[in-house]
């Protein structure tokens, strides 16, 4: 029998083609209690979370949706236990590694965004490859954030710009929006349209804090190794409800 994954390779019907968010960004939540919940350790619901990330890019490239962002690691992560944190960075280079062809012959463009100085040299390593491998694809903006944080983001953008307003490169009265968005981790990366969180947290954790200003949030309770095409279905028939005034009447 059919998965209803499979049966929603096309847009369906129900979907508003030029209603569609540019930009989605998901906080994927849940990993750790899936896997409890069947009584194993929680890198099996980390694996598992990696192929719902993939099949989630396929369907935004099957359904015309331009940029991905996933929160992949946040800054906050390094506190879990150290068994976990490194078998993490093992299975970003691990994927990275395995993925890159696909990613290369699907035109998919890859981009980290974070604090990359503090991974292992050898993630460093694949990151660069992967992002420099893709540098030029036209499908999907891929945004991988690794080590980011929405408030270390802001204040690294506050220190490059006072340091260049020190050097006399920047006048104070030229500081504006678009000036401080050129020195974000996300220069070049539209906002995202849609933020979806799985596991039914009611809250942002620090991701993308500056970008999501004027983004529509959703939130499920489904964990998000059980996130599939049609949960992504229901969140996208849910934006498309939404009026988008953007402080406007």
């Amino acid at each position: 029998m059919l998965s209803k994954v499979n049966l929603l390779k096309e847009l369906p019907p129900d979907l508003d083609q030029s209603r569609l968010p540019r930009h989605v960004a998901v906080i994927m939540d849940g990993n750790g209690r899936w896997a409890k919940n069947r009584g194993k350790a929680r890198i099996f619901g980390h694996q598992k979370g990696v192929d719902v990330l993939k099949d989630l890019l396929r369907c935004c490239q099957d359904w015309g949706i331009s940029a991905l962002t996933a929160y992949a690691f946040s800054t906050e992560n390094w506190g879990r236990p150290q068994p976990e944190v490194e078998f993490l960075m093992t299975l970003f280079e691990r994927v990275l590694r395995k993925e890159l062809d696909e990613m290369v012959a699907k035109d998919v463009c890859i981009r980290f965004i974070g604090d990359l100085t503090n991974l292992p040299h050898s993630l460093q390593e694949e990151i660069k490859r992967g992002m420099e491998a893709t540098k030029e694809n036209k499908g999907v903006k891929f945004n991988i954030a690794t080590n980011y944080g929405g408030r270390q983001e802001i204040i690294q953008a506050c220190v490059a710009i006072a340091s260049n307003v020190e050097k006399g490169l920047i006048k104070v009265e030229e500081i504006d929006e678009k000036l401080f968005e050129n020195h974000l981790y996300t220069t070049g990366i539209i906002s995202p349209d849609l933020l979806i969180r799985t596991s039914g947290e009611m809250r942002i954790s620090n991701f993308l804090l500056w970008q999501m200003a004027y983004t529509e949030i959703y939130v499920t309770s489904t964990l998000w190794p059980d996130f599939n095409r049609e949960k992504f279905h229901q969140a996208l028939l849910n934006y498309q409800q939404r009026d988008r005034r953007f402080g406007k009447v």
